[in-house]
């Protein structure tokens, strides 16, 4: 079982910083080389730069949550749970399809049924 995991290539869990600008301040954010692939395809899939997504991201989570305690965990949580999403249908793995265009409710709802399920199975 290890060796799927053992024999990944090492540059994907290599980390690398990139400098960006969030609200107008200049901060670098250290990710797996991975992640940040993820984030490109996310990004590409609404014709977004990785700065402008970072950007998009962090301005719609402050004006929700008012606060960021630390984006970089919040990238790699969104980073799984995009490709969570696409293992059970709920985002299309086929990235012409934007994220913008999908029902973000019915995202939401196929993620909690998803959750529902698996916590009530190891019971």
């Amino acid at each position: 079982m290890c060796q799927v995991f053992i024999g990944a290539d090492p540059a994907l869990y290599q980390s690398r910083a990139r400098s960006l600008r969030l609200h107008g301040v200049s901060t670098s954010i250290r990710l797996e080389n991975l992640f940040w692939r993820v984030l490109e395809e996310i990004g590409a899939r609404d014709g977004l730069t990785l700065p402008q997504l970072l950007s998009k991201l962090y301005d719609e989570l402050v004006d929700i949550e008012g606060d960021v305690a630390n984006f970089s965990s919040f990238l790699r949580v969104s980073c799984l749970r995009y490709l969570s999403l696409q293992l059970v249908g709920a985002i299309p793995p086929n990235t012409g399809v934007p994220i913008s265009s999908l029902d973000a409710h019915q995202v939401l709802a196929a993620e909690r049924a998803l959750h529902h399920a698996s916590t009530h199975s190891r019971i």
